[in-house]
């Protein structure tokens, strides 16, 4: 796709892929291969997929690539040496590679508690971060926001709910709204009875009616731990109490999120799910790009439905709030015991009722502490894990 040689010029960026061998990864390199014009590949990783990896540095030709499965190594750096790609070894190498004076925007797409070290670093850098990692608000909201604050990096939201909530905000004062509302497919089970949830099975799970996504998040989404984490997520980047977040049920996932303001205005925004949407819209911020997805059919018949979650049937979203309200270290907790059960159902050792089983257990029983800090935060994490494990093994026996 061509664009403007005023824009071009505005807005030719480096660009960082944290977790490019993901769903959001992927998609994120969909959207540069139509500006090429526009954004330049600096920096990839990738967990332990080195297949596709050195796919994707063959066609974007990286500075730079990261492979977190260090035995895996060698024979990418074989691969690739011909391209005169550098490669590293070891997720613990992110950081340092950001400091490459090219990037100017870090797409945050490692999933989970691991995706916080290098967004904290890309913070401290002061570059512009496209936040695809829930986990690094909701699990060091108080630490990230104080060294965006400091060094005046920018987080722009790519999850599409608060990429709705900020495009929204857009030319509006904070003073001015009174509450957000967070919008919810409901995920694959919104009408399943819940006296059969200890039959679903992990492919059922897995299943999401409306929208394409990583495993885990999948599972988030069956839950609705996912817009537990949202809510999270929103209270940091946004700045309200979480008793001024709602979250309602809106099973055609055209209304992203919307405001409501103080004089009861509601301004929405509207789009077909397609992740590839707040992703351009994060990498080409403020400018808005030019995009040939699907649009809504205005004239055609339309129907929008919403209705308030069913928190009994879903207490992974009670459990959220519950944890918000905590403060401290308790929305970290909160995530590690996801993470864990997440990864016990996955692996099938738990049965789907039992995630927020575990993760209710740990809120109850893992001290908080501070979380002034990456080492406490990494502290609180590695205890609620070998608790939430501990658990298992116990009532395994």
């Amino acid at each position: 796709m061509s664009t403007p040689p005023d824009i071009s010029d505005q807005l030719r960026r480096g660009i960082a892929i944290l977790g490019s061998t993901g769903s959001i990864g992927r998609q994120t390199l969909e959207v540069v291969r139509r500006f090429p014009d526009l954004f330049e590949v600096e920096l990839l990783t990738c967990g332990s997929n080195t297949a596709l990896l050195t796919q994707q540095a063959a066609a974007f030709r990286p500075r730079c690539v990261v492979v977190g499965a260090k035995g895996k190594v060698d024979a990418v750096r074989a691969e690739l040496s011909p391209l005169g790609i550098e490669v590293r070894a070891g997720a613990e190498s992110i950081p340092e590679a950001l400091e490459m004076k090219a990037i100017d925007v870090v797409v945050a797409a490692m999933v989970g508690f691991a995706g916080l070290p290098p967004v904290l670093k890309a913070a401290e850098r002061g570059l512009t971060i496209a936040l695809a990692n829930k986990e690094a608000l909701v699990v060091a909201g108080e630490l990230l926001s104080g060294v965006v604050a400091r060094t005046g990096a920018k987080l722009i939201p790519v999850d599409s709910e608060h990429s709705a909530i900020f495009q929204c905000l857009e030319g509006e004062s904070l003073e001015s709204v009174d509450r957000l509302i967070l919008t919810a497919s409901g995920g694959p089970f919104r009408d399943r009875p819940v006296s059969t949830f200890d039959t679903i099975t992990r492919d059922e799970a897995l299943a999401h009616p409306t929208w394409s996504m990583g495993r885990k998040i999948s599972i988030d989404s069956a839950t609705m731990m996912n817009k537990g984490l949202e809510l999270i997520e929103a209270h940091w980047l946004f700045g309200l109490d979480p008793e001024r977040i709602d979250i309602v049920v809106h099973p055609q996932s055209l209304v992203h999120s919307m405001i409501e303001f103080i004089d009861g205005s509601v301004k929405a925004q509207l789009s077909l799910p397609d992740m590839r949407l707040p992703i351009q819209y994060a990498l080409g911020y403020p400018t808005r790009l030019p995009c040939e997805l699907g649009r809504i059919r205005w004239t055609e018949a339309l129907r929008l439905d919403f209705a308030p979650p069913d928190t009994l049937k879903f207490p992974c979203i009670r459990l959220a709030y519950e944890a918000v309200d905590a403060g401290s270290t308790a929305p970290a907790v909160l995530n590690a015991a996801n993470e864990v059960a997440v990864s016990l159902f996955l692996e099938g050792r738990i049965s789907f009722n039992n995630i927020p089983l575990l993760i209710e257990d740990a809120l109850d029983n893992v001290p908080l502490t501070s979380c002034d800090s990456l080492d406490a935060l990494e502290w609180v994490d590695a205890q609620t894990r070998r608790h939430v494990t501990e658990l298992k093994r116990a009532t395994a026996n």
